[in-house]
């Protein structure tokens, strides 16, 4: 079991997914992990990209430490989303 030094925060995981049951299941698993992460959660590619230039209802979001991108999404998809953070 991993722990963390006292000063540490918990890491801030963006998680990119249109499906509400996959985001759910991430969810629960980091819940029983060690870590306990803030996760954030949008639907596709618009949105990731709107929360990491920190647009509209994303403006006050931290910077994540670590993305989760599913590649397969509507409207833009994963790898047009990795182009843009390139």
């Amino acid at each position: 079991m991993m722990t963390l030094p006292e000063t540490s925060r918990p890491p801030n995981i963006l998680l990119v997914e249109d499906n509400p049951a996959d985001v759910q299941l991430t969810r629960q698993a980091f819940r029983r992990g060690a870590l306990a992460p803030l996760l954030y959660a949008v639907e596709n590619g618009e949105q990731a990209l709107a929360f990491l230039r920190h647009e509209g209802d994303f403006a006050n979001v931290p910077r994540p430490d670590l993305i989760l991108l599913d590649l397969n999404m509507p409207l833009m998809d994963g790898r047009e989303v990795l182009s843009e953070i390139k």
